[in-house]
């Protein structure tokens, strides 16, 4: 983490508390998953931000219009908890809505919006989530996130700003003007491959709409879930994914640009869920400076007739290219890279020397091609520097 870098510019990284327990939280979640990004390694990492979702106030503002924290979930109060988290070294995020309410029916920032970011500054909040529900109907969502921007960007505070309108309202166009840093393009993740695929599925022609400063959302990591939310639609009655779904997950998520806000409950994560979330190469893919997006290269077109099996190549600041081999597919297939679609031809002379990033070793010197062989729901990660 370094504490140096200008808000927004690289996918923020933290853990986020919706996926797993939605309305069950309180303080003292909180101050453990602060302890646990110290001891276990997510803070040198890069996770920095620590994000309560909705469903932490009182479902009413008290008589001066502000809002207040559950005093049973949160005691000490969020100037405290902020106060925990910032001596780890570590930031705090908060939620509210655009509209009249939150999603879970919780008092929302419509109207109170500049009154709201100076409460959160004074609080010490770091980062907003800020989501789509119960908007009036005639007023424009665009409206309504540009002012909020403007509140936060004049709160006497550094705030991050995480616009949550789904992809609503054609986001694309206007969401970079109004000054976001990152902004969700899709609806809510579900803990099933399918989400995953769907959300990758939907965002692969998207790679321009991405950047430093305006990051898009994929919605939250569900690695290491397991099935574990509390609530049905997220999860508890789907199932959860395998280790090798939610290592694609990770992959898709880090070389397509989204933030990693971890969702699952890291008090119980198990070593494959750290092996995945602590993968320093793929976060370095994802934490690149420029923040280029990935562009798609899709296989030979008379092997195969869908869009779930492709290549995506980021442009990396050093010279280097992270090229994703992805298998969305339910039968194993071969992927062929031709070189010459990624602008080296076989004249120039020139070789891609191949670092896998799950194995962490080097893979050779390959010329005009390399064809591996990926299982099904599954990937292949490699960090590609050129050699004469």
């Amino acid at each position: 983490m370094n504490p140096n870098k200008p808000l927004g510019l690289t996918p923020s990284m933290g853990w986020n508390s919706w996926n797993t327990f939605t309305w069950d939280i309180n303080e003292q979640l909180v101050r453990d998953v602060a302890d646990l990004f110290i001891s276990e390694g997510y803070k040198d990492a890069g996770y920095e931000y620590i994000v309560i979702d909705d469903c932490w106030s009182l479902k009413e503002r008290d008589e001066n219009g502000n809002l207040k924290a559950d005093p049973i979930k949160f005691p000490s109060g969020m100037r405290a908890l902020a106060d925990y988290v910032h001596a780890k070294g570590l930031k705090f995020g908060m939620y509210s809505c655009v509209g009249t309410h939150t999603c879970a029916g919780y008092p929302g920032s419509f109207e109170h919006e500049f009154q709201d970011a100076l409460l959160f500054a004074e609080w010490g909040v770091d980062f907003l989530k800020y989501d789509f529900c119960f908007k009036p109907r005639h007023i424009s969502g665009e409206l309504m996130y540009k002012r909020m921007s403007l509140a936060l960007k004049n709160c006497g505070r550094d705030i991050l700003f995480s616009a949550c309108n789904w992809g609503e309202d054609n986001v694309y166009q206007w969401i970079r003007e109004s000054g976001a840093h990152m902004y969700r393009s899709t609806g809510d993740i579900q803990d099933h491959w399918d989400s995953i695929k769907n959300l990758t599925l939907s965002q692969l022609d998207k790679e321009c709409y991405t950047g430093s400063f305006c990051h898009n959302d994929m919605d939250m990591l569900v690695v290491g879930m397991y099935g574990g939310s509390n609530n049905d639609f997220i999860g508890s009655k789907i199932g959860g994914c395998s280790d090798n779904e939610y290592k694609t997950h990770f992959s898709l998520w880090s070389i397509m640009g989204s933030p990693l806000m971890i969702g699952c409950d890291i008090r119980n994560a198990n070593q494959a869920t750290k092996d995945i979330l602590l993968n320093h190469d793929l976060i370095a893919i994802n934490q690149d400076i420029e923040g280029r997006g990935a562009y798609r290269i899709k296989p030979e077109p008379q092997w195969f007739h869908s869009d779930d099996v492709f290549m995506l190549v980021k442009v990396l600041t050093n010279g280097d290219l992270a090229i994703g081999f992805f298998n969305l597919s339910d039968s194993q297939r071969e992927l062929s890279l031709q070189f010459w679609d990624i602008g080296l031809p076989y004249a120039s002379g020139i070789s891609l020397s191949l670092y896998d990033c799950w194995e962490h070793k080097e893979l050779g010197v390959y010329k005009e091609r390399f064809s591996p062989v990926v299982p099904a729901h599954d990937c292949l990660v490699v960090r590609a520097k050129l050699v004469n």
